[in-house]
């Protein structure tokens, strides 16, 4: 097969491991703690929530996890938090991983980065710094984080890592806080010349506290932004033509999870339980209390062949690439892995619309033609601007739905 680029390689690397189970692409956080409070955050603690440090991994048992890993084939690795830098033990913690030969990125908001940090990354280069950017101005930013003067340390911690040409992205979440400034984000990467990224869609948090749901967009709003940038409605086209799932036979309940969840990718949490991934939180298994090996092999093999209890309307739906509706948003919405989530599936339906791609009737979907609902998604279409010109879904061909770049089992 040609490889045209990294992501070709990338994907080739993960559809050739899927039949032998290797789990080659992992999240660790590293802790819920963070010196910000963001108003979307879906995981974040006091810095000081001693509380919560006590109960995380020690760093010996961090070392052994990534040797454990890196034994079982892990490749890719990601550090995310919280605030991965709120650990004073995390260089080692990285250094570890490094030596282990794994190619790691990380996820920051870069507040707490400075001189000793980035003089450890330039030693042992990490595949990606991805720095997450709340406002294009100060009030916005703060307005978000809550912490005044996060802005500047987050601008500081950028400059650092320029200026030691470290592998820089920057990258934003929209909410109704920073909608307006997601533009000029992107200009400023621009500017930097770093790659930029942002992503709409917002999750319950997982301890279920205050909700960051209320500063969540709505479907009319998300859809919007796609046409503002050619390059997100080539994508989503992509994403319905490419990777439009199959069809599942009557007579054969399907699998819960159609990602690369427990197939060549996991997740672990601060306090060391392993799971399908850094969303799905209901299937646990315990690594201070046994290996990787064992929860790899066993209990997430476990999980995975799990099988849908009852059809529902994503089962047959030809646009569920579009929507991110999987076990893990039906935990954190619904509190069931298997139940839809209205607004993923009003947002995809009205994208779907926007884009001019024919949506075939499936199950009792509301959004559908004659659904009870497809008078909304004729309403919001005025608001979008939609539709363009029109573009057929093909013929579905593909084994799975799952295109990598989620935030559960991101293919990097």
């Amino acid at each position: 097969m040609e490889l045209n680029s990294y992501a070709d390689f990338s994907r080739s690397i993960h559809t050739a491991v899927n039949a032998r189970r290797i789990p080659v692409n992992g999240t660790i956080e590293i802790t819920n703690r963070c010196p910000l409070t963001c108003a979307h955050c879906y995981n974040n603690l006091a810095m000081n929530d001693s509380s919560a440090r006590s109960l995380e991994l020690t760093t010996e048992q961090h070392f052994r996890i990534v040797d454990e890993i890196a034994e079982m084939g892990c490749l890719w690795l990601l550090y995310s938090g919280g605030e991965i830098f709120a650990r004073r033990d995390f260089l080692d913690i990285y250094v570890h991983a490094k030596r282990a030969g794994l190619l790691v990125t990380l996820f920051t908001n870069a507040v707490l980065i400075n001189e000793r940090i980035v003089d450890t990354l330039v030693e042992w280069p990490p595949f990606a710094v991805e720095v997450t950017l709340y406002g294009a101005t100060r009030n916005t930013y703060e307005a978000l984080t809550g912490i005044p003067g996060s802005y500047d340390k987050c601008m500081r911690g950028i400059e650092l890592l320029l200026d030691r040409k470290l592998p820089l992205k920057l990258k934003t979440v929209a909410v109704s806080i920073n909608k307006h400034e997601v533009a000029a984000m992107k200009k400023i990467a621009a500017g930097l010349g770093v790659e930029f990224k942002f992503d709409p869609m917002i999750n319950p948090r997982i301890d279920c506290s205050s909700s960051p749901l209320a500063v969540r967009l709505t479907p009319a709003e998300i859809v919007s932004f796609d046409f503002d940038d050619q390059e997100r409605i080539d994508a989503w086209r992509k994403m319905a033509t490419q990777f439009a799932p199959m069809p599942v036979p009557e007579d054969e309940p399907a699998e819960i999870y159609d990602c690369g969840a427990g197939t060549n990718s996991f997740a672990i949490d601060p306090y060391g339980k392993l799971t399908m991934c850094v969303l799905s939180h209901f299937d646990q298994f315990d690594l201070k209390g046994g290996s990787f090996r064992e929860g790899w092999d066993h209990f997430l093999r476990n999980v995975r062949a799990k099988r849908a209890t009852m059809p529902t309307k994503c089962t047959s739906c030809q646009i569920r690439s579009m929507c991110g509706m999987c076990p893990a948003q039906g935990e954190l919405e619904n509190g069931d892995p298997e139940k839809p989530v209205d607004f993923l599936c009003s947002t995809a339906h009205l994208r779907a619309a926007a884009l001019n791609i024919a949506v075939a009737p499936h199950g009792a979907c509301e959004y559908c033609e004659d659904g009870e609902r497809y008078g909304w998604i004729e309403e919001m279409l005025e608001q979008v601007g939609g539709p363009i010109e029109a573009v057929p879904l093909p013929a579905i061909t593909r084994t799975s739905s799952c295109a990598g770049g989620c935030s559960s089992c991101s293919v990097r």
